[in-house]
């Protein structure tokens, strides 16, 4: 059943479960990870990001172009990171153990446009949004997308502002 085909009180109904069941994810793990497939034929990414850093007084954390089971492995560990040291800086590189790649921390200039669960959990206010932090990853060779010869499509991973959910 689609969102439209709800009556108003089914409607209400969907968001409090939904937000109850955040609760219960962020409760049990700390955050909870939320990933919106993308469109190979639009040239829309797939994205993630945490919902539950933003009780920390942290922004939340985003990644476009991964895998879900990526997606999740570095947010979980980057969230696992902000919960037990300093919060993370713009500018911050990041390396992984098991992963090859690193990811620099950026900030998003438009989260009312990417954090969209993670608005409506904290209820925030219309035109207003929980911060958040883009983590971007360099390619197979090292290279960071400002820098030249990077290898990956720019429509995977957006520089930061640039994607719209």
């Amino acid at each position: 059943m689609a969102h439209d085909d709800l009556t108003p009180q089914q409607l209400a109904q969907w968001r409090a479960d939904e937000i109850r069941r955040i609760r219960e994810i962020i409760d049990e793990y700390g955050v909870m990870i939320q990933y919106v497939f993308g469109d190979e034929q639009a040239r829309s990414a797939p994205f993630a990001y945490t919902i539950g850093l933003h009780q920390l007084s942290h922004p939340e954390l985003v990644i476009f172009g991964a895998s879900q089971s990526t997606a999740a492995g570095v947010l979980n560990e980057v969230a696992s990171r902000v919960r037990t040291s300093p919060a993370l800086m713009t500018g911050e590189l990041i390396a992984f153990e098991r992963w090859y790649h690193r990811v620099t921390v950026e900030t998003l200039p438009n989260p009312e446009h990417v954090v969209l669960s993670a608005n409506q959990y904290y209820r925030v206010l219309p035109g207003e949004s929980v911060q958040a932090y883009q983590l971007t990853y360099d390619d197979m060779v090292g290279r960071f997308p400002w820098e030249q010869g990077y290898e990956t499509p720019g429509w995977i991973q957006p520089r930061p502002g640039e994607f719209h959910a």
